[in-house]
């Protein structure tokens, strides 16, 4: 009798290993973080904290320590890193350039500038009140720098960053006014924009929690969409692809995740350019798998950078935005002189 056998498709196969790689190593990181610091704490007691709670822990310093200090910061970095990804892989599909990210196309700067000025101006907004003025900031550079790149160079490789630079500096000017005008603020400002993960409470970690879910899921979404214009808008729009609406949510979608982020931990950067491109070298370039394996790996990512932000240093702990930068400053300039010596081919 036949038997019929049924070979699994080779890309299915990487997608799977790729995706329970970066799970086990998300679960390495997060219980390296909850047992490491000034204060070691057994894995067994961390389990059982993360399972029952403070309560659960033998000794009560432990139980406080990881409950109401460890595991929101490991939480925090987990949906940070998988907002940033997916927003960056995201953002590389709808301009069809593998250099932009919110960090590097001004986005998150908008962003910081929008919570920024909440934050100094309009106080006592509650929570919600910095990620509404980040995402209005986001959300206006995000479309300042298409406009600006389509009308210089259709969308070129100089023209997106260029106009990304651009937008980022006069952010970056309007966060540097915030700056003059928050007087006794302006040391807490300046640090929350050096970035970090740390020092948030689980009402915090169920705010971005809810944003990043929002976020997530209409980009999740415009995946097939996304794998069409690597055609180019024309191709995706005879395909039947509404480009302008596809940008609008994918702008709309980036601009909540990365408000989100920046409004509680500051500026991260790097994080959606290093991750995508990692992942898109595996398992290719379609959208509904590369932005469910971004987040996981900008899960990862992050929780990692932050593990090394705290133990890297004995006496202090190193903002986690110069842990991303120092990684991602180098790989940068690597693709920027790739993209450059492409063109000129």
């Amino acid at each position: 009798m036949a038997q019929s056998q049924v070979r699994r498709d080779p890309t299915v196969n990487r997608v799977v290993a790729c995706g329970a790689f970066l799970a086990i190593g998300w679960l390495v990181s997060a219980i390296l973080g909850a047992v490491v610091g000034p204060v070691s704490v057994p894995i067994d007691q961390v389990v059982a904290i993360a399972w029952g709670g403070p309560d659960a822990a033998q000794d009560p310093a432990h139980g406080a320590i990881v409950w109401s200090l460890r595991l929101p910061r490991i939480a925090m970095a987990t949906l940070v890193g998988a907002s940033l990804a997916a927003g960056g892989a995201a953002l590389q599909g709808v301009f069809r350039n593998p250099l932009a990210d919110p960090y590097v196309l001004g986005i998150a700067s908008g962003g910081a500038f929008g919570a920024a000025l909440v934050m100094v101006i309009f106080t006592g907004l509650g929570l919600f009140g910095p990620v509404f003025g980040g995402f209005v900031g986001a959300f206006s550079a995000a479309i300042l720098v298409h406009s600006l790149a389509r009308s210089a160079g259709g969308l070129s490789v100089n023209a997106v960053l260029l106009a990304g630079v651009a937008v980022g500096l006069s952010c970056s000017a309007g966060v540097s006014l915030v700056l003059v005008l928050a007087e006794t603020q302006a040391t807490n400002v300046l640090i929350w924009l050096m970035g970090s993960v740390g020092g948030r409470g689980w009402a915090e970690v169920s705010c971005v929690a809810l944003l990043t879910g929002i976020g997530l899921l209409p980009l999740l979404s415009q995946a097939r969409a996304l794998d069409a214009f690597s055609l180019g808008e024309e191709n995706a729009s005879a395909l039947g692809v509404s480009t302008e609406r596809v940008k609008l949510i994918t702008f709309a979608a980036v601009a909540l995740l990365v408000a989100a982020a920046v409004s509680f931990c500051g500026l991260i950067g790097f994080v959606g350019l290093i991750v995508p491109h990692g992942v898109r070298m595996i398992v290719g370039p379609g959208h509904r798998k590369l932005l469910f394996l971004s987040a996981i790996a900008g899960a990862f990512v992050l929780v990692s950078a932050d593990l090394c932000a705290r133990v890297l240093l004995t006496d202090r702990e190193l903002p986690i935005g110069v842990i991303t930068g120092c990684l991602g400053g180098p790989f940068f300039l690597v693709l920027l002189r790739r993209s450059f010596l492409s063109a000129g081919r």
